[in-house]
Order: structure tokens, then sequence, then C-alpha cells
């Protein structure tokens, strides 16, 4: 089950620039940087109240995000809802006829593993599901 919003993905072209940009519009600094290898980009997680936005810098030009940058520019990529169970929530969207672009959930950044929705049948949203990882 999907129980709130828990991010909102922007991506950058360069993240010092956009930390500094956000920093001022939100009147508070990145509580998290972290680099995800696997998907070929740097983050920055701002929070304000229950709200956190995280931008995404690409480290190679094979990434998702440089892929993303080049054909749609800077802006909106993602946006992130929390889930419980994350393996039961894709099998019932796959279900409902979501289209998975992961099999199997798969580490991301701010202790979460993450599944992600094609866009084609979301209405042009890429759509990521969030579980916090429990150990």
């Amino acid at each position: 089950m999907l129980t709130n919003v828990e991010h909102i993905g922007i991506a950058v072209r360069d993240l010092a620039a956009s930390n500094e940009l956000f920093t001022k519009l939100l009147n508070v600094g990145p509580y998290k940087s972290e680099a995800v290898e696997s998907e070929g980009v740097t983050t920055s997680f701002f929070k304000v109240s229950q709200t956190k936005i995280e931008l995404l810098e690409a480290t190679n030009p094979d990434s998702p995000i440089a892929k993303f940058l080049d054909k749609k520019g800077e802006g909106i990529h993602h946006i992130a809802f929390e889930v419980d169970d994350i393996r039961a929530e894709m099998e019932r969207l796959k279900g409902e006829g979501f289209t998975v672009l992961n099999e199997i959930p798969k580490r991301g950044a701010d202790n979460k593993l993450v599944c992600f929705l094609h866009p084609k049948g979301t209405n042009g949203v890429l759509v990521e599901l969030c579980q916090e990882i429990r150990e």
C-alpha cells in the first residue's frame, strides 16, 4: 500500500550550483548527499516539514539521469511513494497492468529499496516505490 509521497526527484546538471539555489529557495541546506554508483548518480536531499526533495546529478554520460537531461533538460524527474512492502506492492501494480522497470527491488539512496514504474503507463510520470531498508 502506498503510504505517502516520499520525495520528489529533480534532475540537475550541476549539483553544487543547484544545492546553493535550493538552499536559498527552501531556506535550509541539504541534510544528506550520497552517490549511488549502480545508477550513475550523486544525490542531495532537502527536507521542509514532511516534504523531501532529491536533487540528482549524473556521474557518467550513460546514466539514466544523463539521458533524461539530454532529452528533457533539468526539471522534475520522478515522484516517489513510500510503501510498507515493496515486493507486495510491485506484484499488486503488475496485476493492475503497470510495467515495472526492475523485477527485483534495488538499493537506492537514503537507505531505501526502490523500484520504478514505466512512465508510459503512468501518464508520462516516472513513479518510484520506496521502502525503508530494515536490517
